[in-house]
């Protein structure tokens, strides 16, 4: 009889089931030994998205220079933007009675400084793409600069 019971015991511990575990505890191991025989990471992708304690942790962007090009741009078609390597390139659109544009944002740092921030503006002319002047990329440069840094504060008032 001992013997019997011995043998059924360590079969159910060869199973990994303990007994006088609850139903949740199971599923929990069974859930992480699902993940770990099909190689997955208990951690998700869009963990990197969710509100941590520090704003820049897992994309390599300043996340405040990274929404104030995006509402800076707001107003021009997008048509890719890549948190990861920091890249956001517009589509042409129209600016009132000055002709279509197209913007190229690159952000390289995860500082929220303005040598993390790289802009080139092109307009249409002539049928053809014509890189706006320095001037004017600079203009594009700190009007982001500025927002980066309003949102910035207005994050800290709400802390």
């Amino acid at each position: 009889m001992i013997l019997l019971l011995a043998g059924v015991w360590s079969g159910l511990s060869g199973c990994n089931y303990a007994v006088g575990t609850n139903a949740e505890e199971r599923e929990s191991l069974r859930l992480q030994r699902q993940q770990r025989d099909m190689g997955q990471n208990p951690n998700s992708f869009f963990d990197l998205f969710i509100k941590q304690p520090d704003p820049d942790r897992g994309v390599a962007v300043n996340r405040y220079l990274w929404e104030a090009a995006l509402d800076t741009v707001a107003f021009l078609p997008l048509d890719t933007a890549d948190p990861f390597s920091g890249l956001i390139i517009t589509g042409w659109g129209q600016v009132a009675n000055a002709g279509s544009y197209r913007v190229t944002i690159y952000i390289s740092d995860p500082a929220l400084d303005a040598r993390s921030l790289k802009v080139a503006a092109y307009r249409m002319q002539g049928g053809r793409a014509v890189a706006v002047s320095t001037e004017e990329n600079r203009k594009l440069e700190d009007s982001i600069l500025t927002r980066a840094r309003q949102i910035r504060i207005q994050d800290t008032i709400r802390i």
